[in-house]
């Protein structure tokens, strides 16, 4: 139907197919001609439009798809039904006419540009339907009759004694769904603060979007005062309640917000009411930023980092910030992933069958009705692996394809082969699977009382723990809940398995990190030695750690099905399938005795720390170890213990993730000197800076730390930051503001650089010269955007002393670098940067005689020369870090070859009403040694950053009780957005800092500075406890991982929290979902 928008003389009618942006620009130049009394609504509305969605919705979504999807947390319905829109209704079988005398469009504003297209006018069969309570009839149900079409929809002028606003509180503030939304209206006799009229609508709070109507009728005729505030909070407190089990789960939260909200409205009317002449009181200086509008401002960003030496040939491309090698392709559309990989002609796609259940007995498998549908060409289940089923990258503990019992919900059991994607997916919903269900375990806190762990318990000890507590002053126990997060590549899992047809051979092209592994487990599946499987990657859309292990759960799949049809089979995961099967960062639960001295020094540390495994091991152990070697994070303890325990769950296994198990380990370490701080009523930074490593002093695991440079970044964090100057500005704005306080956080980390696998410290490269110069280069890294590629073309460019661009990588493959390590630990640079010079350094050997007999030649003739002279011009070079080994029996050798400094300082904003908080600046300095090329290094500082503040304050993956993932894709799991980037963000470099234990004295990025971003999670911390003191409380308190707008809130206890119901009994109901 034609869009149709026109000024009537009650307001502005817009068709029910009007798309939002149209809307919106309607409304803007309304706003702009109309008297400002006029616009109470139309700003309402255009408030949340900013809000809703991104910009490219709301170019195609319609105004009447809006209110007709009947969401019961729509950002518009609660405007439309506040004040009183009203929507034209036509019975779609009666006749209509368009003619224009049929329905007159007022109009007192001429500067209107109303861009009608067709006014669609009802002759008969139409009806008029005010919003109002009636409107919704249930969930995603309204009183529209089957037969009957939206036609318009009718948004009124505001009153002169009329205030609108409206607010949308979602975990994420851009293209997020709503936790709560609502509208507020309120109509007063002219000359006072006498409510006439009222109207609160509420999304988010019930099946439907509705109305306080108890709350609305007991406040009419009463004064805009505190009074009225006290009876509206305490009405609305016993009107907007929600069953424990409510689905979106928050309850306090939700009902916390209906309250938070009005007091807002309150205020806000309180401030227009004085502007009108109106005798009401004054909204006291320190509440009004209660009643400010966020509005985001341009972030601004400067990377620092050091010139090059003076003397460096222009040729030297080593430490220069080149770009990545593949960014215009990249940019363009033209790098080549490998799902772009051109169809073979009788190529075949499969779809995954996967459980429902997280832990049953398989009773039966029905396929029968597969075969009915389109394109299908078999089915795969555990039968047809010629191989071993049995499977898994360190522990042989998982199946191909499960065939009597399932131990996760996504597991996956068989598969359907088709023409295309299309008709795969669609038979693959038709297989019925029987079970006899078991009882999961889902959550760490069951596994723990079920006793459901895998072996070994990991502990590390040093010192004396029982003489380090007698000897502190103050002795405090705590705990932390570290959330797991999704890797959210922006590539899901794929593998194309080309059957070669002879010896059993088979091709894949693979997006993985572990091409070996992922070699191995393939072979092992089909039956074969590994010589019969090439594994090749061009490159991947993204990794971190999610594709090191787990892609050889797909590949496994591929891999049979093609051998088993003889024909090339191809499957690239939906985001939903990836985020459900994949697994992601592991859940950790710690627990600390910290015992310190009035000083603020600490002496003694008791921490356990438990992991969600999940289902199978798979790198879990690894994971944990790592926990425990950044138990104590960058602060000497003398008397330290730590325990690492392993939960087996019914969750799909949890794998690697950037930081693998570092950053859980270096979070509950600030989580305990925060409260050392807090106890003691010291500022954090002394209490941290008191306890920083120092050069010669040991780790937990009796590593001497050298080279440290923590206390030069930390000093240099403090001067680029202005953090005492910061200080200073924090505690005024929190003195002179109640509803919003500020904080502000510095943080160290030290991040141990090897694998903590011995022997996967190891990495090959291959260099192939051609006659014409130019040069093939093959190194057991992948590229995952991370610009490995980039740097390694650095180093050979340096080392052979040719220019760039004389140098190209095309694929990593299994038949050019065999036995290659993952590309993972952010050791692929030391690693493979070694190997790659070690093989042009042969080559150089090899060509020395050539370029001593024509000193003068180039390049290209000392290699024409050498060919001519039946010299080799292919080397393979090699590289094992030195001195790595450690033993947990003796807690002792060498856990890793060097550390990995830097320190960040941020600041931020809370709103304590409805936990929303702004990243107002960040800064950061690393230790990367002499940075092989300081535009991707600042790169990886900033995305490992961003990726952390998600980690820490935003990603929430949330499980039903029956294990269940609820969160499988965008639009119920947010990752950080443009507006959750610092407004002032600084990245340095250290200066003078090399390493001489890696490559060209650099030093790895990739992990360590992702934890940085808990100075965000700190920050935020210490702005809660600001609020917090403004109710009397003080101490130490729990803030689990993310500091989500949920859990700052309810942290931020206050009078509106007391006077909602308190929580019910856990135990006494079944929650939408669990903590795991």
């Amino acid at each position: 139907m034609p869009r149709l928008s026109a000024d009537v003389f009650a307001g502005i009618v817009f068709g029910a197919g009007c798309t939002l942006s149209h809307m919106g620009a309607v409304l803007k130049q309304a706003v702009e001609v109309c008297p400002p009394h006029q616009n109470q609504v139309f700003l309402a509305v255009l408030e949340q439009l900013r809000w809703f969605a991104g910009q490219q919705i709301r170019n195609v979504a319609a105004v009447g798809g809006n209110i007709m999807t009947a969401s019961p947390i729509s950002d518009l319905n609660p405007v439309f039904m506040a004040t009183g829109c009203k929507l034209t209704l036509m019975d779609k079988g009666k006749s209509f006419s368009t003619a224009p005398s049929s329905v007159h469009f007022y109009t007192d504003v001429p500067a209107l540009d109303l861009c009608v297209c067709v006014c669609v006018c009802v002759s008969d069969g139409s009806r008029v339907v005010q919003m109002d309570d009636g409107f919704f009839t249930g969930y995603r149900r309204t009183i529209v009759r089957p037969q009957e079409i939206l036609v318009s929809i009718e948004i009124p002028y505001s009153q002169k004694t009329q205030f609108v606003s409206a607010f949308k509180q979602s975990p994420r503030r851009e293209d997020d769904i709503s936790v709560v939304t609502a509208a507020m209206s309120v109509t007063f006799t002219p000359g006072t603060n006498v409510v006439q009229d009222l109207r609160l609508s509420y999304g988010g709070m019930a099946a439907t979007t509705v109305l306080a109507k108890r709350t609305m009728n007991r406040l009419l005729g009463r004064h805009w005062e505190e009074e009225l505030l006290q009876e509206a909070c305490s009405s609305l407190a016993e009107e907007m309640t929600l069953d424990p089990s409510v689905p979106g789960g928050m309850v306090t939260y939700r009902q916390t917000l209906t309250l938070s909200l009005f007091y807002k409205f309150y205020l806000m009317v309180l401030q227009k009411l004085r502007r009108q002449g109106v005798n009401v009181d004054e909204v006291p200086s320190d509440c009004l930023s209660a009643t400010q509008i966020y509005h985001p401002q341009t972030p601004s960003s400067v990377q620092i980092y050091q010139a090059l030496p003076e003397g460096q040939s222009k040729n030297d491309v080593v430490g220069r910030p080149i770009m990545h090698l593949a960014a215009m392709k990249q940019a363009t559309g033209e790098a080549v992933y490998c799902d772009d990989l051109p169809l073979y002609e009788n190529e075949l796609y499969l779809s995954l069958i996967t459980s429902s259940k997280a832990h049953a007995n398989i009773t039966s498998i029905d396929s029968s009705a597969v075969q009915s549908f389109p394109g299908v060409v078999s089915c795969v289940f555990a039968a047809d692996v010629p191989g071993s089923n049995i499977t898994g990258v360190i522990e042989s503990d998982e199946t191909v394809l499960a065939d009597r019992q399932v131990t996760c919900v996504g597991h996956i059991i068989g598969a359907v082969v088709a023409d295309t994607q299309l008709h795969a997916q669609r038979a693959a919903k038709a297989v019925k699977i029987q079970y006899e269900e078991l009882e999961p375990i889902v959550t760490i806190q069951e596994a723990i009382a079920a006793k459901s762990f895998y072996q070994p318990t990991r502990t590390i000890q040093k010192g004396d723990l029982e003489a380090g507590f007698k000897q502190a002053d103050h002795i405090l126990e705590g705990e932390i809940h570290i959330g797991g997060q999704e890797h959210f590549y922006l590539e899901t899992n794929v593998t194309l398995a080309v059957p070669r047809g002879e010896d059993g051979e088979m091709e894949l092209f693979v997006s993985t990190q572990s091409a070996t592994k992922t070699q191995t487990l393939v072979a092992k599946a089909l039956g074969v030695p590994a010589n019969r499987v090439v594994v090749r990657v061009k490159r991947m859309g993204g990794g971190f750690g999610g594709k090191e292990s787990r892609t050889t759960v797909l590949s496994s799949v591929v891999a049979v099905a093609a051998n088993k049809l003889k024909r090339p089979v191809r499957c690239m995961l939906d985001r939903d399938e990836d985020m459900l099967i994949t697994g992601g960062r592991h859940p950790f639960y710690g627990k600390y005795k910290v015992g310190f001295l009035n000083s603020g020094k600490v002496v003694a540390l008791d921490v356990s720390y438990y992991s969600n495994v999940g289902n199978s091991m798979d790198l879990s152990l690894s994971i944990m170890d790592r926990a425990l070697f950044h138990m104590e994070n960058s602060y000497s303890v003398v008397n330290i213990r730590g325990q690492g325990f392993l939960c087996r769950t019914n969750l799909p296994s949890n794998t690697a993730f950037r930081g693998f198990g570092g950053p859980q380990g270096m979070m509950v370490a600030e989580s305990w000197m925060t409260d050392v701080a807090l106890t003691l009523g010291k500022p954090a930074e002394e209490v941290r800076r008191l306890n920083l490593y120092e050069e010669g002093e040991s780790t937990p695991y009796n590593q001497i730390v050298d080279n440290v440079t923590l206390d030069r970044c930390w000093d240099e964090c403090l001067s680029r930051s202005g953090y005492h100057r910061r200080r200073a500005a924090v505690e005024l704005y929190n003195r002179q503001n109640r509803w919003t306080k500020r904080g502000l956080a510095i943080i160290p980390t030290k991040f141990g650089i090897s694998f903590t696998a011995v022997f996967l410290n190891q990495a090959g490269a291959l260099i192939h010269i051609y006659t014409d110069g130019s040069v093939l280069l093959t190194h057991g890294g992948t590229e995952m955007g991370q610009g490995l590629h980039t740097k390694m073309v650095q180093v050979a460019s340096r080392v052979l002393g040719i220019p760039f661009s004389k140098i190209h990588i095309s694929e990593t493959s299994t038949n050019t670098v065999p036995n290659t390590s993952p590309t993972a630990a952010s050791a692929s640079s030391d690693l493979n940067g070694a190997a790659v010079k070690n093989a042009c350094e042969v080559l150089l050997k090899r060509l020395k005689p050539y370029k001593t007999k024509n000193p003068k030649g180039s390049w290209e003739e000392w290699v024409k020369a050498a060919y001519l002279d039946r010299v080799n011009l292919s080397a393979n070079g090699f590289y094992r870090t030195p001195d790595l080994g450690y033993d947990f029996k003796s807690n002792s050798g060498r856990a890793f070859h060097y550390f990995t400094y830097g320190v960040a300082c941020s600041e931020v904003e809370i709103d304590c009403l409805t936990g929303a908080h702004k990243n107002l600046s960040s800064t950061i300095v690393m230790d990367v040694g002499h940075s092989l090329n300081p535009a991707i290094d600042i790169g990886q500082v900033e995305g490992a950053f961003m990726q952390g503040l998600g980690l820490f304050t935003l990603e929430e993956l949330h499980y039903s009780p029956r294990g269940v993932l609820l969160t499988r894709g965008p639009g119920s799991y947010k990752i950080p957005a443009f507006g959750d980037i610092p407004t002032e963000m600084t990245v340095s470099l250290l200066r003078d800092a090399p390493n001489h234990k890696a490559i060209f004295a650099s030093k790895a990025v990739g992990e360590p500075p992702l934890f940085l971003a808990s100075s965000v999670f700190y920050a935020i911390k210490d702005a809660i406890m600001a609020a917090r003191a403004e109710s009397g409380m003080s101490g130490p308190f729990r803030l689990d991982s993310p500091a989500s707008a949920e859990r700052i809130r309810n942290t931020c206890s206050d009078h509106f929290t007391k006077l909602c119901p308190p929580p019910a009994e856990p135990g006494s109901f079944t929650p939408w979902s669990v903590q795991v």
